[in-house]
């Protein structure tokens, strides 16, 4: 092991914290599963610091960290919305969007050319209302109750961005995997 691996160890620890953040929210310790993903965040501000600043970027580092970005995400929701603390049609759109965005990402990288991965602006909006809708949903059914109008806003936030960032990379992607495809037959 090196210096440089430590934004992949953190990755890696982050992806494992998935299994107790779920584990926590499905039985009840609201308060503790917040806390850890907290310390998942943090985790994820860090190797991403580290991996910049040291230069130490790496294939799998910019496999690893999305998917555990992605894991903890899905995850949290599909718990909370198994749990009714978050609307199930809205934890259908998230993951039915995630889903064409990775297939679609695999076909084009399969079919076109490699992809290079950068999110929209409109994706990392969406990402954000999302890390917010969770740790205010875990704080409203655990420690710290919140106004229901502060959670209804970030639940259609939520679903708005969800429409418009997938749309938006369906558009973006389609339109280059039409032009390169062209390029290379």
């Amino acid at each position: 092991m090196r210096l440089r691996d430590l934004p992949n160890i953190i990755s890696v620890m982050r992806l494992v914290a998935v299994a107790p953040v779920v584990y926590l929210l499905l039985i009840g310790e609201f308060g503790w599963a917040l806390a850890l993903f907290a310390f998942a965040g943090i985790s994820d501000g860090l190797d991403g610091f580290l991996a910049k600043h040291y230069g130490w970027q790496t294939r799998l580092g910019g496999i690893l960290d999305p998917l555990a970005d992605k894991a903890l995400l899905v995850c949290c929701f599909l718990v909370l919305g198994s749990l009714g603390a978050i609307p199930v049609w809205l934890v259908v759109a998230v993951v039915f969007r995630d889903l064409v965005i990775v297939v679609g990402a695999v076909l084009y990288n399969y079919h076109v050319e490699a992809v290079e991965a950068a999110p929209l602006p409109a994706s990392k909006l969406n990402t954000l209302l999302q890390i917010l809708l969770v740790v205010l949903v875990i704080m409203d059914a655990g420690p710290f109750p919140l106004p229901d109008l502060l959670i209804q806003s970030l639940v259609w936030g939520c679903l708005a961005t969800v429409l418009i960032s997938g749309a938006q990379y369906v558009w973006v992607w389609g339109r280059k995997a039409a032009v390169r495809g062209k390029h290379h037959d």
